[in-house]
């Protein structure tokens, strides 16, 4: 299975991006997608989870109210709708898939995009 993350880029204080995340290679009947971020000299953290077989999802308690996770079936693509930006939210993203029901922990899951960076100006 592969990642291709898009969409990131350079954004003020309190405006939106759109990530975006496609999914090739053999058909993925997995059970969560996810996004995780990275700041420079910090820990990979979780951001949000989607699972494909039931819908539910998570948010980190940070980007909760902010950040919408979505997918699209039909394309094999997951989105991270990004409002209200912070200059905290500042990381390289990732998304990833896991065949664990909703994980939180990079561990947990099986397979990662390549990253795109977001940053966000004061």
């Amino acid at each position: 299975v592969q990642l291709q993350a898009s969409g990131g880029g350079l954004v003020q204080a309190g405006g939106s991006l759109r990530l975006s995340c496609a999914f090739s290679g053999r058909t993925f009947s997995g059970r969560t997608m996810g996004w995780f971020r990275q700041a420079q000299g910090k820990e990979r953290e979780f951001v949000a989870t989607l699972s494909w077989t039931d819908g539910t999802i998570y948010y980190a308690d940070s980007v909760k109210g902010r950040f919408t996770i979505s997918r699209d079936n039909a394309k094999d693509t997951i989105y991270l709708q990004m409002n209200s930006l912070k200059p905290e939210d500042t990381a390289v993203y990732y998304c990833a898939g896991s065949l664990r029901h909703l994980p939180t922990t990079p561990s947990q899951y099986n397979f990662w995009g390549q990253g795109t960076q977001v940053t966000v100006s004061s």
